[in-house]
């Protein structure tokens, strides 16, 4: 298994096989977490392409001249025209 050596100001080098396992290069993030007795690393940079569909289909879609009319309409009912 390989092993690191922390230095005096608390860092270490993920040893290269450890980095290849994780997939994390120059610049990406890791996070730790506890599992009982073990601390877990792991790679905690994500491609933006695997967030697709994570928030599901918009309830509505509208166009932009839809979204303008909208927001046209909501001022104009905050400030009491149209009443």
């Amino acid at each position: 298994m390989p092993t690191a050596t922390v230095t005096s100001k608390g860092q270490i080098t993920i040893p290269k096989a450890i980095r290849e396992a994780l997939g994390v290069h120059k610049g990406d993030r890791v996070e730790f977490r506890e599992e009982g007795e073990r601390i877990v690393v792991e790679a905690a940079t994500t491609d933006l392409l695997a967030l697709e569909g994570y928030l599901g289909e918009p309830p509505v879609r509208l166009s932009v001249e839809e979204m303008a009319e909208a927001a046209r309409a909501a001022v104009a009912s905050r400030a009491g025209i149209g009443r």
